[in-house]
Order: C-alpha cells, then structure tokens, then sequence
C-alpha cells in the first residue's frame, strides 16, 4: 500500500504580541491623519474665522444658495437678517452661511 506518514508541524512563532502586525495599522492612521483629518480641521477653524467676522452690507452665500446682503445681525441669537430682494429680508443662522461674497462698508 501507498501510505506516506503525516508529520505534525511545529508553530511558526511564539504566539505573543508582534509589533510588526501593527505597523500597517500605525501606518494607514497616519496617512489618513495627514490626508483626512488634518485638511478638514483647518476647513473647519478658517470657516469659524469667517463666520465670526460678518458684519452689516456683507455679501453672503448661504448653504442654500441663497444670497443676500446682511441687514443685520443678532450676536445674542447667532441670526442674521439678511436682504435678498426689495422688501424681502430673512433671518439665516450665521453656521448655515457659506461664504462671504464681498465685504461691505459701514
């Protein structure tokens, strides 16, 4: 008869913790720090900046595509009044702008 024997094989390593398994990991964290994370942070903190600085006659854009020049502005409720035809004013919260067009002069 043809019979070859089995031989069980030893295990490769140790079983424990190996550092070089994380290393892709670590490395995949890293590239979407760098190309994720960190561009959407600074986005995030220049569009704070812009929203804090608009004032009164400021041209704006609003997250719906609205625009209108900014009649007033309610600092205690974060609404702005802002203009968008003759006798047509609304009230837009100040995160739902999403650009200032031109800055106005007082």
């Amino acid at each position: 008869m043809f019979t070859t024997p089995a031989f069980a094989q030893s295990a490769g390593g140790s079983g424990g913790f190996d550092l070089v398994a994380l290393a892709p990991l670590a490395l995949i964290f890293v590239v979407f720090y760098f190309l994720l994370i960190r561009p959407q942070q600074k986005r995030m903190k220049e569009h704070k900046a812009m929203l804090e600085k608009i004032h009164r006659n400021d041209r704006i854009v609003t997250n719906g595509g609205l625009i209108g020049k900014v009649a007033k502005v309610v600092a205690d409720r974060d609404e702005l009044e802002v203009d968008i035809a003759d006798n047509v004013r609304v009230k837009v919260r100040r995160g739902m702008v999403s650009e200032v067009i031109s800055k106005g002069s007082d």
